[in-house]
């Protein structure tokens, strides 16, 4: 049980890429309008809607390994190899990054939104209120949350050795559905990928003949001074 045959753990990957181009929109969404008189205040609720409040959802129910936010793998096609890998995100390592992922937001809402006017000639918000404008960075912000964790918890989980998925019980139905945040359509299907084993040589049999030939050699070598 090999957790890299899971191909929506390697989707999971993509967020790598998807996170700075979000940033970037968050940019374009900021410039779009002037900060009211206490800017600081802004960005700190901001914040606590789109980061803190979801951080502690996610911290007692991180987001299903097998959501991709608007699409899922339906609880009941799930293999065992899923529902061994999901009992394997409860762990405090993983509950600890969604902590930093929120915590570092803070600082970046609050540089992204100082440098905002650099943006606002091109942006395509241009007379958006800034309370729309804090609102749609709050969604952004938790939509890169969500991606955050997800990124964490599959390269915590490729990283896992198949002994140790294998000695995993699976969780059950009513685990998941208590215990996941489950988001999205139960559309998603794949097949797991085949991953072509490591062939092995079988050990070259060694006919009677040529092991009395190779013996008496070794015997006639031992009586030669």
């Amino acid at each position: 049980m090999t957790p890299r045959s899971e191909p929506l753990l390697w989707l999971q990957l993509i967020a790598i890429g998807v996170l700075p181009l979000e940033a970037l929109l968050l940019l374009l969404v900021l410039a779009g309008s002037d900060p009211g008189p206490l800017p600081g205040l802004e960005r700190l609720l901001c914040w606590a809607i789109g980061a803190l409040a979801p951080a502690l959802l996610l911290v007692r129910r991180p987001a299903d390994v097998w959501s991709l936010l608007l699409l899922q793998t339906p609880l009941r096609g799930r293999r065992e190899l899923q529902r061994r890998l999901s009992r394997l995100q409860a762990t405090p390592a993983l509950a600890l990054a969604t902590a930093g992922g929120a915590a570092l937001g803070l600082p970046l809402l609050w540089w992204i939104d100082r440098q905002a006017a650099v943006a606002s000639p091109v942006s395509p918000f241009g007379s958006c209120p800034r309370l729309v404008a804090l609102l749609l960075a709050a969604l952004l912000l938790a939509v890169m949350l969500w991606q955050w964790q997800q990124l964490v918890q599959s390269l915590w989980l490729l990283s896992r050795k198949p002994e140790t998925v294998s000695a995993t019980p699976p969780l059950s139905l009513a685990e998941l559905e208590q215990q996941r945040l489950c988001l999205g359509l139960p559309l998603l299907l794949p097949e797991p990928l085949k991953l072509q084993e490591p062939s092995i040589a079988p050990p070259v049999a060694v006919e009677p003949e040529q092991r009395t030939e190779e013996a008496e050699g070794a015997h006639l070598d031992q009586q030669v001074p």
